[in-house]
């Protein structure tokens, strides 16, 4: 049974480095460039990570629950919908990140569809690649991709509330709160 638990949890490092052992016993000049881009975003990975996750914690602390619910809680309204998506847009760390910073606004008492609306912001419409756009594709292209992209992304929010039944969200709210 215990094995069975650690193959399951650390299965795939495990197969990860017989992999790496095989490429270095048969081919180990390639051994080392392998080397040298795993350590290379492992480093680029801590370096990002850390900085949010202290963030998050001073969120966490800082952020009373009464005050999220009030600002991106579930009866926050169109209120809640556009700090989703301005917090979405100015956010500049990698989609990985978001994951901690969404689990903290659920534990706060953020509403699902607002926790949808700031990742999907993020991911596509961050204010850095709308400058990006506008100088490569021009102010027209973009503001029709942005307008597209944020009536699609609120359809995507309430969608998917939508399908979840009652059961679920409080499945979901109650799994963030044990962590």
């Amino acid at each position: 049974m215990f094995i069975m638990e650690f193959l399951k949890k650390y299965g795939m490092l495990i197969l990860l480095v017989i992999i790496n052992i095989g490429i270095w016993i048969y081919q180990p000049q390639k051994e080392y460039t392998i080397l040298y881009f795993t350590r290379k975003n492992f480093l680029n990975f801590i370096f990002m990570i850390v900085p949010v996750f202290i963030c998050i914690g001073l969120m966490d602390i800082w952020i009373k629950q009464k005050t999220m619910v009030k600002i991106m809680g579930k009866q926050s309204g169109l209120l809640g919908m556009i700090t989703s998506l301005l917090l979405g847009m100015v956010t500049a760390v990698p989609l990985y990140a978001l994951l901690p910073v969404t689990g903290v606004l659920l534990k706060k008492g953020s509403g699902i569809s607002n926790v949808i609306l700031f990742i999907c912001s993020s991911a596509s419409i961050r204010i850095p690649l709308l400058l990006f756009e506008i100088s490569s594709l021009g102010i027209k292209f973009t503001l029709i991709r942005l307008l597209l992209n944020i009536i699609v992304i609120i359809a995507i929010a309430f969608f998917t509330e939508f399908l979840l039944t009652g059961k679920d969200k409080k499945e979901m709210y109650t799994r963030i709160e044990e962590l």
